[in-house]
């Protein structure tokens, strides 16, 4: 038992070991009503924030396709399970967890609806390459939008947005993060399994992929339909994080931030979206609470020299041997012992000169030492034969 735990990876672990973490903390200090409700909000919105980049990090790092249509997904998911739950909840007002069934209920048909949406655009688009998906992808997240805005007053709200039940606060964060867990656990198992291999392999070439008799249309689509699904369930969570859904917040601008949370992580980096996700949220909320009143116009512009700073440090090529030096693995090795360290050897307490011996190695290594006989080739040759 004590070989196996030790042989267990905790490296693949260990944004579990932190998410974790953060919801049991913050969780209990909601729920003791230690926690200020700006904070709540802010692990509401990075929440939802990771479950985005993560579920995109499948399509534009794995799969390695570039969709800038992830906002529309959520976008359904969030019309959708807000209106099923502004339905549910008047009729369940009465039932022991009648809010509860509301949200899974609205959770399981925002994610599904996504999902089917996924397959739908998946089908044609990524028949496409490159810029060419790009532009069909943003095409569906405008025209999406563009309906939930034109709709009635009755229906979805229109132009001011569906009006959406307000889930506790106390609790909806904790919710939001142990989906974070669930987003994390799929995509992480996909990606390690033989069609995890499958899939970074059509990233890497597609036509030797497919040389090898790798289906490409039924993995690429099911990468689509997962990222769609687990996009559906966070424009659900922002439903009910917010008490109106507007289209205007699904715009292309959304959808590009979220490609920035997964680029800015690292292309392929479940790690780097999460943290990258967290990094971005936290600073565009501060920025709105700091910069106020005429001080707004900056916003956007302190939020973009961020970014732009950010991205040459991760990226310059003159910075390289800096990062190489600072960083967190290097920083985290000063503090885990090796095993074997061949730069490390002067402290060997078997070094030759620390071993007591009867006769000095120095002396031994100094010593002239005369053969009986000298060594000629023609005698050498003559012993031989």
């Amino acid at each position: 038992m004590a070989k196996a735990f030790s042989e267990i990876k905790w490296k693949y672990y260990l944004n579990y070991v932190a998410v974790a973490i953060v919801t049991v903390v913050f969780g209990g200090l909601s729920i003791a009503g230690a926690l200020p409700s700006s904070t709540i909000y802010l692990l509401e919105k990075i929440a939802i924030s990771i479950t985005l980049a993560v579920s995109l990090s499948m399509v534009v790092g794995f799969l390695g396709e570039l969709s800038l249509g992830h906002a529309g997904f959520m976008c359904v998911g969030a019309y959708l399970g807000g209106k099923v739950s502004a339905v549910l909840e008047p009729m369940l007002a009465r039932t022991p967890a009648g809010k509860e069934i509301a949200l899974i209920v609205s959770l399981i048909v925002g994610g599904l609806v996504a999902a089917v949406f996924g397959i739908i655009i998946g089908l044609p688009a990524l028949r496409l390459k490159g810029d060419y998906l790009a532009i069909v992808t943003l095409a569906f997240g405008e025209i999406v939008r563009s309906i939930f805005m034109n709709t009635s007053a009755d229906s979805f709200g229109g132009a001011l947005g569906l009006e959406t039940p307000r889930f506790d606060k106390k609790y909806l964060f904790i919710i939001a993060f142990v989906l974070v867990f669930v987003c994390l656990a799929v995509t992480q198992n996909l990606i390690r399994s033989k069609h995890g291999r499958a899939i970074t392999a059509i990233r890497d070439n597609e036509i030797a992929a497919k040389a090898t008799g790798i289906n490409v249309t039924k993995y690429k689509l099911a990468v689509f339909t997962i990222s769609s699904l687990f996009a559906g369930i966070a424009g659900v969570l922002y439903s009910y994080s917010n008490y109106t859904v507007q289209s205007s917040k699904f715009s292309y601008n959304y959808s590009i931030e979220i490609l920035v949370m997964v680029v800015l992580g690292g292309m392929g980096s479940i790690n780097g979206s999460i943290i990258a996700a967290a990094l971005i949220t936290f600073l565009d909320i501060k920025l709105q609470t700091v910069l106020t009143g005429d001080l707004a116009v900056l916003q956007d512009l302190v939020y973009a020299a961020v970014l732009i700073v950010i991205v040459i440090y991760n990226n310059a090529p003159g910075l390289k041997t800096f990062r190489e030096k600072y960083n967190l693995k290097n920083f985290i090795a000063k503090f885990k012992k090796t095993k074997h360290d061949p730069a490390r050897v002067h402290d060997d307490e078997a070094k030759w000169d620390r071993v007591p011996t009867k006769i000095k190695m120095d002396e031994l290594l100094s010593m002239d030492i005369q053969p009986s006989s000298a060594y000629t080739p023609d005698k050498a040759s003559k012993e031989d034969k």
